[in-house]
């Protein structure tokens, strides 16, 4: 397919907008599709990436827009309205594009730069890097790599061995981690993302045994902000961050949708003995309006995280520790907040909820699933009420960035 034809750099927030306004209703006729085949279908990513939607945190370098974090949000938001397995593909494959700005750029231009339909997918696993010649011997076993069945690239987050198998240690004396690069075809997927919701995103893995990656595909993300030179206002950039914030937004965008739905339905739906329609019943009002307040309050707070996290990298070219906290804080409540938003209008919606043609039925499902996420966990409360409170926090990439 043909690249998108303008520069993603320069379009605004109402662009972006109207781009997912484009491809949104294409992704929402074929959710059920991705829904039974567990992925998406080639034409929902044919209007996705159409609309340049896979290159929302890509380095302009590369082609991409190189968006601002509450751009990003809004976009994401908005694509989650209709599908939300599309929507987490689309935050999940941006969160990966950010990771150009840290490639050689050979690689990062073979990836993204010269391929307008590029996408990388990584997931969670158990995988090693030997060093041998040139690069690495790498044996992996990954899973909950979203998007990966229609990623070009894949990677593996490996602990680096030496030749001889001993573990390689970083400067501070812990296992160097090392993400490998490789080419989607070189490794055979597995097929078990059998799961309640998000059930498009193809969530699979891979596996591979001692697969030669050469050095110069292959990153060290520990260091990375160190160690490159910043090509992108997106540099120092956590990883975390864009993900608790884009899958925030995919949470409160399927929480829009189906309050969406559930208003239409009441305009006409009168329960079975009962003498009033939803729309005319006060107790619904009420449960509608107490809905609103809890999607609306949660995304004005993820909104000035967004904000915050944005400032920072305009202003210093990091987060701050205070930046970081709140948008954990912001991403986990936004989650938790969007799904009991929804959760008593399902429950109003009745028998008219029950059925997979229905708009509720694959959104109730979804928005559980992403309710059970790690930037759901609970336990980031515990951590960030520990800092308020005067504890210490690490930046291991969970707690933190």
């Amino acid at each position: 397919m043909d690249a998108p034809s303008h520069d993603l750099a320069a379009l605004d927030t109402d662009a972006w907008l109207a781009r997912v306004a484009e491809a949104g209703p294409v992704v929402e006729r074929l959710a059920p599709e991705a829904d039974r085949a567990r992925r998406l279908s080639a034409e929902a990513m044919a209007a996705l990436h159409g609309q340049g939607l896979f290159r929302l945190l890509l380095p302009a370098a590369y082609g991409g827009a190189e968006m601002k974090l509450p751009v990003f949000l809004a976009v994401v938001e908005a694509v989650a309205r209709h599908d939300g397995s599309a929507a987490w593909c689309v935050a999940q494959g941006n969160g990966c594009a950010s990771l150009a700005g840290f490639l050689e750029p050979a690689l990062a231009q073979e990836i993204w730069g010269r391929d307008p339909s590029g996408v990388l997918a990584w997931g969670p696993g158990k995988a090693a890097a030997r060093a041998t010649d040139g690069g690495y011997a790498v044996t992996a076993r990954t899973g909950f790599a979203s998007g990966s069945h229609h990623a070009t690239w894949l990677a593996a987050h490996c602990t680096a061995l030496e030749n001889d198998g001993t573990p390689r240690l970083d400067a501070r004396g812990e296992p160097e981690i090392r993400t490998a690069l490789i080419p989607a075809g070189a490794v055979a997927l597995s097929d078990g993302w059998d799961a309640v919701g998000l059930r498009g995103t193809g969530s699979d893995g891979f596996a591979c045994d001692d697969l030669f990656v050469p050095e110069e595909r292959t990153v060290v993300r520990a260091t990375m902000i160190d160690d490159r030179p910043a090509i992108s206002s997106l540099h120092g950039m956590p990883l975390m961050s864009v993900y608790a914030i884009g899958f925030a937004a995919v949470a409160l965008g399927i929480a829009r949708g189906l309050f969406d739905a559930f208003v239409a339905l009441a305009q006409d739906k009168r329960p079975r003995g009962a003498r009033f329609t939803l729309q005319e019943n006060p107790a619904v009002h009420e449960e509608v309006a107490r809905a609103d307040a809890r999607i609306r309050g949660a995304r004005a707070f993820l909104v000035e995280a967004a904000e915050a996290g944005a400032a920072d990298l305009a202003a210093a070219g990091r987060m701050s520790v205070d930046t970081l906290m709140t948008i954990r804080l912001a991403g986990t409540h936004a989650i938790g907040e969007a799904k009991a938003a929804v959760d008593p209008l399902y429950d109003t919606a009745g028998t008219s909820a029950v059925m997979a043609s229905s708009p509720f039925e694959r959104r109730f499902r979804d928005i559980h699933a992403v309710g059970l996420q790690m930037q759901a966990r609970k336990t980031h409360l515990q951590t960030w009420g520990s800092w308020a409170l005067g504890g210490a926090v690490t930046s291991d990439g969970v707690n933190v960035g």
